[in-house]
């Protein structure tokens, strides 16, 4: 009988553990070689800096040495100055990291790891280093070499050695986002019935899934500049393409409303909307491989030809049916929702294909791809502050303590109250993963003693150390690679990694090593206390933070207060759609699809809203507003319950938009805005037809 294979890991994970764990011995090497103080400091940087894909360790080096080299340049400018005002040094660096921590929370892209090391590296230079301030800018220098050594030599061996590329995954992100958009647009118009009500609300919730794809494919894309492959050639194609889908999403949202408003209003499909329907379904069948990068079956005056039959087909519609002025309405807006879908559905095709393109042959072709980018995703200035302030409160509590009791090991607590208040800083509530590191790094304390005490001065030459680190240092390796297990294998390695310093300094006695590690403890320790005191929310409240963002905006649309655009608000709106989901999983509360249904309809309304404010200038006599100021009062109030007024005010407008003779595109946007503000705000109520046919 043949035992069973067991494999403890996978090939990948050793090969990555083996990589940095090359790296890491190289660093050791090159930076014991060129004479620097600390050289576990450039070992464990390696550590630091390792990614599984090669593009993401480019990219993380890169902002890597940005914060180094500004966090080094902060503490040589602030301790020479203030080393005789311990309490406004303390004062100035703790405000330092502070700000730096508060900069990086409103930039949610990798950049944001620039701004953060910037602040703990200070921190990390500084502390150690306020006895002897006038060695500043050598332990600066010496510090800032260390760390480039080891984020250099992580970055060849990752680069050289077997890189592993982004394409994978983010060509496989980037198929299952259209994929699923795809699946939208099937279920939109494959379905013989409207969308009963009690299965909306977990369609909805499904859908809005969507969102959090497309919020990871914008942050994972962020690295693609640093990637080793032909990926490189389609950033720009791939940020267009995010910003397509996400505007997709409020266009698909508003066919389906039109379509089950329309299924009510008429008693069922008529013969022209499911013509439309079979017609756009073969559409989707015919540029199904486009999806995958397919080579084209089409050229683009076929793609021209297509779109153009289908527009004409959609077209038809407004002049079917059974003519009612509320059907009408809403078979005007159909039809503009309709042309603008196959118009961005197109589109996201035609960028497919480019992105297929530009992987094959190293060249993309030549397109106008304006893309919004990162600057207007959803930031938390409140939670960004609190972040702040529970920093700036830890490393002042740390450095009272170190100075009231004189105790020598008090920088190394301060340090750690920095790294862990800026590390965690991102999540909602930060505490359990700052206990876990606190826990784990506790653990370590007896490998890192029985390293330091017992290993370390038997070691004679560098082939023993690298023989003495390497059980340890590869498994842990191994581990790091998995998401799952990577909050247990990094505060074992950086416990033990850390404490390895010691033997740089000749300071490896029991001593020395007992107040390190009390001192890392506690600073961890006051993190964690400070952070649950003054920042830890759970996923619920920071959920109804975001609805109540998204309600701001809508209130400044309505008031006019700012010019916003179509795609800006589309995008910021998926991104947000896409924390709210993440939180919405993560809630106590069972309220997936009523919160589904609340979201998709304000991201329709934002869209109406827009679209009112752009009518406003082409139609001076319809009073929009007063209507839009009725808006704003509504969102501005915690009940967001519309009033009657309001309903006779859409109704009104609706009324005189259908009485007017031209059909000009203005005319069919303000129309299709009014239906949406209507069919959202007052699904149930019944069509003040006397008003509309009074008008006509």
């Amino acid at each position: 009988m043949i035992p069973p294979a067991f494999r403890l890991f996978s090939r990948a994970e050793m090969i990555y553990s083996l990589k940095s764990f090359t790296a890491a011995m190289m660093a050791l090497y090159l930076s014991s070689r060129a004479g620097l103080p600390n050289t576990f400091w450039s070992m464990m940087t390696v550590y630091v800096v390792s990614q599984p894909l090669a593009g993401m360790v480019r990219s993380k080096a890169v902002y890597r040495l940005c914060g180094t080299f500004i966090g080094s340049t902060a503490t040589v400018l602030i301790i020479p100055a203030l080393s005789n005002a311990p309490v406004l040094l303390v004062l100035a660096m703790a405000l330092w990291v502070s700000v730096c921590l508060f900069i990086s929370l409103l930039d949610r892209t990798p950049r944001s790891y620039a701004f953060m090391l910037a602040g703990y590296t200070a921190a990390l230079i500084g502390f150690p280093s306020v006895q002897t301030p006038d060695l500043i800018f050598n332990t600066a220098i010496t510090r800032v070499e260390e760390i480039c050594l080891g984020i250099l030599c992580a970055t060849l061996v990752h680069s050289v050695v077997l890189p592993a590329g982004l394409t994978g995954s983010v060509m496989g992100l980037l198929d299952k986002t259209l994929t699923d958009t795809r699946r939208w647009l099937k279920d939109i118009f494959s379905a013989p019935v409207a969308v009963p009500d009690g299965e909306d609300g977990a369609l909805s919730a499904a859908r809005l899934r969507l969102s959090v794809d497309i919020t990871q494919l914008r942050l994972l894309a962020t690295h693609i500049p640093f990637d080793t492959g032909n990926l490189t050639w389609t950033a720009g194609a791939i940020r267009t393409m995010q910003d397509r889908v996400a505007e997709l999403i409020p266009t698909l949202s508003g066919v389906e409303d039109r379509l089950q408003a329309l299924y009510r209003a008429e008693g069922g499909w008529s013969p022209d909307v499911l013509a439309v329907q079979r017609q756009i379904n073969a559409w989707l069948a015919a540029n199904e491989p486009l999806m995958t990068g397919a080579q084209a079956r089409l050229t683009p005056a076929g793609y021209h030809d297509q779109r153009l039959a289908l527009s004409e087909s959609a077209s038809r519609l407004e002049t079917g049916g059974s003519q009612s002025p509320w059907a009408r309405a809403l078979r005007i807006s159909l039809v503009g929702y309709l042309q603008e879908l196959v118009l961005k559905w197109q589109e996201c095709l035609v960028l497919r294909q480019d992105i297929a393109t530009g992987m094959r042959v190293g060249v993309m072709p030549r397109r106008r791809l304006a893309a919004v980018g990162n600057r207007v995703l959803h930031r938390d200035l409140g939670m960004a502050l609190l972040s702040s302030l529970a920093a700036f409160i830890a490393i002042g509590l740390c450095c009272a303590f170190w100075i009231q009791i004189g105790w020598a090991d008090g920088a190394t607590a301060a340090m750690m109250a920095a790294v862990f208040c800026s590390f965690f800083a991102v999540m909602d509530d930060p505490v359990p993963a700052i206990n876990n590191f606190l826990k784990y790094t506790f653990w370590s304390a007896p490998i890192s003693a029985f390293y330091i005490l017992v290993l370390l001065p038997a070691v004679q030459d560098f082939g023993m150390l690298v023989l003495v680190c390497a059980p340890l240092f590869l498994v842990l390796g191994c581990y790091s690679a998995r998401p799952a297990l990577l909050m247990v294998a990094l505060p074992l390695l950086f416990g033990v990694a850390g404490t390895l310093s010691l033997h740089d300094t000749a300071h490896a006695d029991v001593t020395s090593f007992i107040n390190t590690t009390t001192a890392q403890l506690l600073g961890t320790f006051v993190a964690a206390r400070v952070t649950r005191l003054f920042r830890s929310v759970g996923a619920d409240w920071s959920a109804r933070r975001i609805r109540r963002a998204i309600r701001r905006d809508l209130v400044a649309m309505a008031r006019g207060a700012k010019a916003q655009q179509l795609q800006i608000f589309a995008v910021r709106m998926v991104d947000r759609i896409g924390l709210l989901v993440t939180r919405i999983a993560q809630g106590e509360t069972n309220r997936h699809d009523s919160v589904a249904r609340e979201t998709l309809r304000d991201l329709r309304l934002g869209v109406n809203i827009i679209a009112l404010q752009q009518a406003r200038r082409h139609f001076p006599t319809v009073d929009f507003g007063a209507l839009l100021a009725q808006l704003s009062l509504l969102f501005r109030t915690a009940e967001n319950l519309p009033a009657l007024s309001l309903h006779t005010a859409v109704d009104q407008a609706l009324g005189t938009m259908l009485a007017m003779p031209e059909a000009t595109p203005q005319w069919r946007g303000a129309i299709s805005a009014l239906v949406g503000v209507r069919n959202n705000l007052f699904p149930d109520a019944p069509v003040a037809l006397t008003v509309m046919e009074e008008t006509r």
